[in-house]
């Protein structure tokens, strides 16, 4: 193969690898919920493990407001750029944790222990609280919040997982106030957490 036609294969190569990246995270931001979002709680049910200590339930989402994000620490993009976000939003409106809190839960508990949801969060802010369950346990805060996860071909143990990418707004009362989308335009999120901690 002649230099010119090694240089094209290649370009030809790497804008295959880019439609391929680019389809993916598509997947993340545009796959729909699995079910119309919920505009309150009342009678959806779920446990997990918290990275706080004990157990987090629907009853705890009352209190403080908060921003919850599902996602998964082997995820390459979205869940990164996510969580360093939600804790720039807090640091930009002045807040701190007890006055809003930001809350992600797992869609892999194949590979996500507690203990490795800990690292991971506290890589962002120490005051992240992470959450995690069995399989049962994430199929059924999941159903609560109407979020989509599936676990994409593996190679060589290794996978990706593809989840709904919004952050969710919930009010001091543990009730969905809306969300932000992701790469949504910062001055509107920043608008929308503003309203959700001012109620």
């Amino acid at each position: 193969m002649t230099g010119k036609s090694l240089r094209n294969f290649r370009i030809v190569l790497w804008g295959l690898v880019a439609i391929v990246a680019l389809g993916a995270t598509a997947l993340y931001v545009f796959r729909p919920p699995a079910r119309p979002l919920p505009l309150d709680f009342t009678g959806q049910q779920f446990a997990l493990a918290s990275t706080a200590g004990g157990t987090f339930t629907q009853n705890d989402l009352k209190g403080t407001p908060s921003l919850i994000f599902f996602g998964y620490t082997f995820c390459p993009d979205v869940c990164p750029t996510t969580l360093a976000e939600t804790t720039a939003w807090r640091a930009q409106l002045g807040l701190t944790p007890e006055q809003l809190r930001i809350i992600f839960v797992t869609v892999d508990p194949e590979r996500d222990t507690l203990d490795a949801v800990k690292g991971y969060v506290e890589g962002f802010d120490p005051s992240i609280i992470g959450l995690v369950g069995d399989q049962a346990q994430t199929e059924a805060v999941k159903a609560a919040f109407g979020v989509f996860s599936e676990k994409a071909e593996a190679t060589d143990d290794y996978y990706l997982v593809n989840h709904t990418a919004l952050t969710f707004l919930i009010d001091a009362d543990g009730k969905f106030d809306g969300t932000v989308a992701y790469e949504e335009a910062g001055d509107t999120a920043l608008a929308k957490v503003k309203r959700l901690v001012e109620g």
